[in-house]
């Protein structure tokens, strides 16, 4: 049984709130310092956002603490700030395509939920309590599926990119504090637990991807940049020994022109051998392994 404690309850609730106000900030700041959402999904924060119309309104006839009541409200309108960045950025809308589309969803949304609340509200009051309950848990499949979209993100690039880690972490804080301040309410609410819950684990999947895979991407580019660095040398040298428009000049060492013919030597076996391929430049290589 839940133990009742109003300071608690409304402690915890502003805590994960403030958390779940400033979460999409960092990643706000990320996307438009590198000018680019590249590895984040859109469909994340377009779901998000309609996620919170759903989340705001369920809290609202639920009539929970003040803060539990506005974070949905925050937090919808930061994912379609986000959003919007995705279509700027990342889809190449034009700028005032971008803000029109930005300002015509998060305005769609607040309709929205204001309509829910004042047709469900009736009914709720005099017991009946499905409709709300309906529209709590589809707001908590709505947040868990929205995070599948940036899953394929992350199997397509192999690693977490785009993706503000600071966000994630600050995302998990506020779904444990969110979760506390449940605890102290005087009836557990489950179905809003289950939404705090879905977002821990799941965005913990995000974590620990980023742990495993960054580290893997990076040595990755760093031995595939030494590798196109030392084909290209040596394609550099067959070229300087073919060039017979060129004249040799006496300052040439017999040092440098061993190393050379040593170099060679070692391109032309590796052709000869099949190792050589191709003589990609680094850039194009890297972004060669992330459209496969």
């Amino acid at each position: 049984m839940p133990y009742r404690n109003s300071v608690a309850e409304n402690v915890f609730g502003v805590t994960g709130t403030i958390c779940w106000t400033a979460q999409l900030i960092p990643q706000a700041w990320k996307s438009y310092h590198n000018k680019s959402t590249t590895g984040l999904s859109h469909w994340l924060l377009l779901l998000w956002g309609i996620s919170a119309v759903l989340q705001g309104t369920y809290v609202l006839l639920q009539r929970l603490n003040i803060p539990l009541m506005v974070q949905p409200q925050l937090f919808g309108f930061l994912s379609l700030i986000c959003w919007g960045q995705c279509q700027y950025y990342g889809l190449r809308r034009s700028r005032r395509t971008a803000i029109f589309l930005t300002a015509l969803t998060i305005v769609f949304c607040g309709v929205l939920e204001f309509v829910l609340v004042l047709t469900i509200r009736p009914s709720h009051d005099r017991g009946k309590h499905t409709a709300a309950d309906a529209l709590g848990i589809l707001s908590s499949v709505l947040v868990s599926v929205a995070l599948f979209p940036q899953y394929w993100e992350i199997y397509k690039y192999k690693e977490v990119i785009g993706i503000s880690m600071l966000f994630i972490t600050v995302d998990i804080l506020g779904g444990v504090f969110n979760l506390l301040s449940l605890v102290f309410k005087e009836k557990f609410d489950a179905i809003a637990a289950v939404t705090y819950a879905a977002v821990v684990v799941l965005d913990s999947v995000i974590v620990v991807a980023a742990l495993i895979l960054n580290p893997k991407a990076r040595k990755r580019r760093v031995r595939d940049d030494q590798r196109a660095f030392s084909i290209h040398d040596s394609q550099d040298a067959i070229d300087m020994l073919h060039d017979t428009s060129r004249p040799v000049t006496p300052q040439l060492s017999e040092s440098h022109s061993n190393s050379i013919t040593s170099l060679t030597s070692t391109v032309v076996e590796e052709m000869e051998e099949g190792r050589v391929h191709n003589l990609e430049k680094p850039e194009e290589k890297v972004a060669n392994e992330h459209s496969t």
